[in-house]
């Protein structure tokens, strides 16, 4: 069965340990750069978790949730900030469940958009994101591509 596990002293290694393909590291952050960014947001905006298939590690994923999009107060989006899925296990449907469940939890605490960003190219997963419904909304952020997914 797959789940989210939040990380907690017992399963950090397992977390840190998930690796993406090589061909792939330029696109997304190492998970420890994750948990830095995590910690650095003491507001609570940050959501991240431990993907596990019948306890196994599979991936990671952390959430942003509330924060300050435009770092104005103007803007609080949430969506999906960071997904590795180690190079083993891609292919197999965890990043869809990754997606699917973060959009559940900001369903859950009222919001009715979830926003991701994504590396452009052809090497970069914007095939994925558009395949579950994500729309580019014309902006850029740090270079990449934002997209949206309705959840109303």
């Amino acid at each position: 069965m797959i789940t989210l596990e939040e990380l907690t002293p017992g399963n950090f290694d397992a977390a840190t340990a998930v690796r993406v393909r090589p061909d792939q590291e330029h696109a997304v952050s190492p998970v420890m750069q994750s948990l830095a960014e995590a910690y650095v947001h003491p507001d609570g905006v940050a959501w991240p978790r431990l993907i596990t298939d019948d306890g196994r590690p599979v991936g990671f994923l952390m959430a942003f949730l509330g924060i300050d999009w435009h770092g104005d107060g103007t803007v609080r989006r949430s969506g999906l900030w960071r997904l590795n899925i180690a190079a083993g296990e891609q292919g197999k449907g965890y990043g869809r469940f990754a997606v699917e469940s973060v959009a559940a939890e900001i369903r859950r605490r009222g919001g009715t958009g979830m926003y991701v960003t994504w590396h452009p190219g052809p090497d970069g997963p914007e095939g994925f994101y558009l395949g579950l419904g994500f729309r580019p909304t014309g902006e850029t952020s740090g270079g990449q591509t934002v997209g949206v997914l309705d959840l109303a």
